[in-house]
């Protein structure tokens, strides 16, 4: 039987940390949207999806939830910088308070080139709410309005980042050995 925490070099934030810092953030955005009559959280799969669960359930306001998938990583540790969208919104999202819920940004490119599709939809606002940033690497600008961690320049998995499809159900952010 395989162990995967074989491959974690180091631990870099506990499951601690990331229960205290999603209870946070979910205060804090549901003391922002409270006036919102149609607010969506949009969440970036596949990496998202355990982040958003655990946010969505510190949501104390009325949300819907929405799903993409976009690629540009493949089984690198490096962004390719060509998006690709492999799953599209499956309802409209103009004249609605858009969260889009990331796992990690990066470089930057594919959000900036995920909130410009969607700006092009007509939403009230857009924000953009990531579970870990790594600023050191980022080629262009991105506004971040939720941020739970910023990161070193290390390849992490778990909590729902993988490398080449595995990891995510680490319940902790590692660094991959």
């Amino acid at each position: 039987m395989k162990d995967i925490t074989m491959k974690v070099k180091e631990i870099l934030i506990t499951e601690e940390q990331i229960r205290q810092k999603v209870k946070e953030l979910g205060q804090k955005i549901s003391e922002d949207y409270k006036d919102s009559d149609d607010f969506l959280m949009v969440c970036i799969l596949k990496g998202g999806v355990v982040f958003m669960a655990d946010l969505l359930r510190q949501i104390t306001i009325p949300v819907k939830i929405e799903f993409m998938a976009v690629s540009s990583y493949g089984n690198s540790t490096s962004s390719s910088g060509i998006v690709r969208i492999l799953k599209d919104l499956d309802t409209s999202i103009e004249g609605k308070d858009v969260l889009l819920v990331e796992d990690i940004v990066d470089t930057g490119l594919t959000l900036k080139y995920i909130t410009e599709y969607l700006k092009g939809r007509r939403p009230r606002s857009l924000r953009i709410c990531t579970m870990l940033d790594k600023p050191s690497r980022r080629k262009v600008d991105v506004e971040i309005h939720y941020k739970g961690f910023e990161i070193p320049d290390k390849f992490v998995i778990g909590y729902g980042l993988d490398y080449a499809g595995l990891y995510r159900n680490l319940p902790y952010i590692g660094v991959l050995e």
